[in-house]
């Protein structure tokens, strides 16, 4: 994507930070190491039982990312958190609770982390710093690994508590990434982060 992006002449002035997700062991993966910022216990609905510890765990991990940047000058109204999948579904979570305001945060084939229980890291301060912060997601029609309606769950239930999400979706898609999608993200991004020149 960045390597797209500097082809092109695009986001000269955006540093692209991509982190690694650890290699853990995955239940759902009978229980084999593989990269992943937090377990999947189950994958049958978005109520099911999380890793709450790993969650939380990668949550302040990009939490320090964000404060490494804000510490070399970059001010947080100039950062965005995204990803796709796991990477997604971690940036979702993590941007929401951060206690900087963001320029944005988008989730590609992604759903809500500890839905139920969001509410209890949502401060006062922590809501009103990414209160106004604005949330595109992309997602397949055909995801078979992240259901459509997991994604189109986790807008809305964004939407009721106060965020405004772009969701996209897209025709034919599968558990990847589409040339339109990538379109539609690079428009979004521009919106967000403008040449300052």
């Amino acid at each position: 994507m960045a390597e797209n992006y500097r082809r092109r002449g695009k986001f000269e002035e955006v540093a692209f930070i991509f982190p690694n997700a650890p290699n853990i062991p995955i239940t759902v993966n009978f229980g084999m190491q593989m990269p992943g910022w937090y377990d999947i216990i189950a994958f049958n609905d978005l109520a099911q039982q999380q890793d709450q510890p790993g969650i939380l765990i990668s949550r302040d991990y990009f939490h320090s990312l964000i404060k490494a940047e804000i510490d070399k000058g970059i001010p947080s109204s100039r950062i965005i958190l995204g990803g796709f999948s796991q990477g997604g579904s971690i940036s979702i979570f993590a941007g929401l609770t951060s206690p900087h305001p963001l320029a944005g945060i988008f989730g590609l084939s992604s759903y809500l982390l500890l839905g139920d229980s969001l509410a209890t890291y949502l401060t006062p301060q922590i809501k009103a710093a990414n209160s106004s912060t604005l949330i595109f997601m992309g997602h397949g029609d055909s995801d078979q690994l992240v259901k459509v309606e997991w994604g189109q769950e986790t807008a809305n239930r964004l939407k009721t508590l106060g965020w405004r999400v772009d969701f996209h979706v897209y025709k034919g898609l599968q558990h990847n990434a589409d040339p339109k999608e990538m379109d539609d993200l690079e428009t979004w991004l521009r919106e967000r982060l403008p040449a300052q020149g």
